[in-house]
């Protein structure tokens, strides 16, 4: 039981040293570091655009004089249908079946690279209030035990000017977190429609290879 209380009691000096101040830093650090992340995936995905143009020339080229001028035609364009559009182009001889492995495989590395960073986005917008309200807590401690040890007049006062700071701790964590999951989830949105896009055209491709090798057998 002595063990126990020397426990409690260490664990509430340490929490009376650390404060709740620390909280507030800690999650201004975490908020720069999302804008970060977001800034840095708004330029990746403005630079990785779908190139509409490009690919409408790379299907019509397809179409009237075969790979060769579709690969032309789409040119160094940056883009995740772009990159599918040339794995199915390079494999184009390999026969449908080694094109849509391809499409599956581009796809998959390619979401590896498309969701880079938005983990970190989805973990804060979860773990953010609770960082706040861990925050709150010590602020609390912190305002009891210095009622504990003031008047009744002026602990009063001194414990509900700690709990109104403390709870400070916790609308931080709430703010950090609610643009944190707005923005994760409107990634992730852009992220599935873009992986949409490309399978969509990966799979055009292949429908004009299983036509083309059918009209060669009808022959």
């Amino acid at each position: 039981m002595h063990n126990e209380q020397t426990i409690d009691a260490q664990a509430l000096d340490l929490m009376l040293r650390a404060g709740s101040r620390w909280v507030l830093w800690l999650l201004i650090i975490l908020s720069i570091a999302a804008a970060a992340v977001v800034l840095e995936r708004l330029w990746y995905f403005l630079r990785e655009r779908r190139p509409r143009r490009q690919i409408a020339e790379m299907l019509e080229a397809l179409r009237t004089s075969g790979a060769k001028a579709a690969l032309k035609a789409l040119g160094d364009v940056r883009s995740l249908d772009a990159t599918v559009a040339r794995a199915c182009l390079d494999h184009l001889s390999e026969g449908p079946a080694a094109i849509e492995e391809q499409v599956a495989a581009v796809l998959e590395s390619q979401r590896i690279r498309y969701e880079r960073g938005l983990a970190y986005l989805g973990t804060l917008g979860s773990n953010a209030p609770f960082i706040g309200l861990f925050g709150t807590v010590l602020g609390i401690v912190r305002a009891f035990h210095d009622l504990a040890r003031s008047s009744a007049a002026l602990g009063t006062q001194a414990v509900m000017a700690g709990i109104a700071e403390a709870l400070v701790a916790t609308a931080v964590g709430l703010l950090v977190a609610i643009p944190a999951v707005a923005t994760y989830n409107v990634l992730m949105r852009h992220v599935e429609t873009a992986l949409a896009s490309a399978g969509t055209l990966g799979h055009r491709i292949l429908a004009h290879v299983k036509a083309e090798r059918a009209t060669h057998e009808e022959k």
